[in-house]
């Protein structure tokens, strides 16, 4: 019994990985007409935003990554470390000015 009990957890958790997946490949498919595209360049950073208006700057990376899930951020937080592909977190100040080079992750 405990042999069994033991495998059920882990093939619920790869299950759910390849759902979620799927699901985020469905919606991503939708959005962009058909065709999976998450970044349409390979840009990855944006080092000339620093200094903008956050406005300014999220306005810019939405141009070069129109599914990126934007993250604002004061500039000394603490984030986790897991890597999202549509993730670009932005700190700034607290006069809302961009400090950090934004990135993807």
């Amino acid at each position: 019994m405990k042999a069994s009990s033991g495998l059920i957890l882990p093939w619920f958790l790869l299950i759910s990985v390849i759902a979620f997946g799927l699901e985020t490949m469905a919606e991503t498919t939708q959005q962009t007409g058909g065709t999976v595209e998450v970044n349409r360049g390979s840009k990855r950073e944006w080092p000339e935003v620093v200094g903008l208006a956050v406005e300014e700057a999220e306005q810019k990376i939405k141009e070069d990554m129109p599914m990126a899930v934007l993250q604002v951020l004061p500039e000394n937080s603490f984030v986790t470390m897991d890597f999202n592909q549509r993730r670009v977190r932005i700190f700034v100040d607290e006069s809302r000015k961009v400090v950090k080079t934004p990135r993807v992750g």
